[in-house]
């Protein structure tokens, strides 16, 4: 019979090595560094687009349309608002898109026509936009006979749609099976469960691959060259062409004119205001609940 009454022998713990140590903080300080060398080229592009172009943004420069060369002040409001008209029909047409063909390949795609959705997104995620660009300019513009925002809106959906789709597919994978399982037991039908449970799950990442499709696709220039082309003035119509940030910038940086050049430098900077802007706007209202509240 064993002694019961004897103490338990207590185990010490030995000290770690000097090495361990030494490796440890050598580890956490080449991970701190990694961060800030990709943080400092974003605080540097962002300071300098501070510098070049805050001093030209004012209130005409948001409100007006631009001036003729030669005559002072003007704006970029024309192509802000048609920014905002572009992207929202690239969203209205890439989004469900992207979301629905996300779905079908997690839940539904393990078989060949799955991996061809799986190729197809990972190719035209490498594909160049300015060659997206060329082939909504034959599907599109060609069929319209003329340049248009709708067109636009078609080249940035088609560079959108793969990154959501792979984005949504890996954030439904990481649902737990448990959770369909659960709702199988209780005979909620798989489609049901797909959409009301495993897609609610995941909405905070399937959302988090839908702004980042959306940050790529904003400031995209080419594309836009063959399909919205650029606009002097006004316009909300989806068949006419259409002025946008990213043209009138590109248009205004290769000109002689010094205050195009100002006007240009403001227009980035207000670009990735925006972009910013957006996206963390989203984000926030993903943490408070507002997007996929139970």
């Amino acid at each position: 019979m064993p002694d019961t009454g004897k103490s338990a022998t207590i185990t010490t713990v030995p000290p770690i090595s000097l090495r361990r140590r030494v490796t440890d903080h050598a580890m956490t300080a080449v991970a701190v560094l990694t961060v800030i060398v990709v943080l400092v080229p974003l605080f540097a592009i962002f300071a300098y687009l501070l510098y070049r172009g805050m001093g030209s943004i004012n209130w005409a420069f948001l409100t007006q349309t631009p001036k003729p060369v030669g005559e002072p002040g003007g704006g970029m409001a024309n192509a802000i608002v048609g920014s905002a008209f572009i992207l929202a029909l690239a969203s209205l047409i890439g989004v469900p898109i992207g979301v629905g063909a996300g779905i079908y390949v997690a839940e539904f795609g393990r078989n060949r026509f799955g991996d061809t959705i799986r190729f197809t997104a990972d190719v035209l995620n490498g594909v160049p936009s300015i060659v997206i660009g060329i082939v909504a300019y034959a599907i599109v513009v060609l069929y319209q006979r003329h340049f248009s925002a709708l067109a636009g809106g078609v080249a940035l959906a088609i560079m959108m749609i793969p990154t959501i789709t792979r984005t949504t597919e890996d954030m439904l994978l990481l649902v737990p099976q448990s959770l369909r399982e659960a709702a199988y037991g209780l005979g909620i039908p798989r489609w049901r469960t797909t959409l009301s449970i495993v897609l609610r799950a995941a909405t905070s990442g399937v959302i988090t691959g839908i702004m980042l499709a959306f940050a790529r696709v904003a400031g995209e220039t080419a594309p836009l060259l063959f399909t919205a082309f650029g606009n002097q003035f006004w316009n909300l119509k989806a068949n006419q062409p259409t002025a946008a940030l990213p043209l009138q910038i590109f248009n205004y940086a290769i000109s002689p004119y010094d205050e195009w050049h100002r006007q240009a430098w403001a227009g980035a900077l207000v670009l990735i205001v925006l972009i910013v802007s957006a996206v963390a706007a989203v984000r926030f209202a993903v943490r408070r609940g507002t997007f996929g509240a139970a």
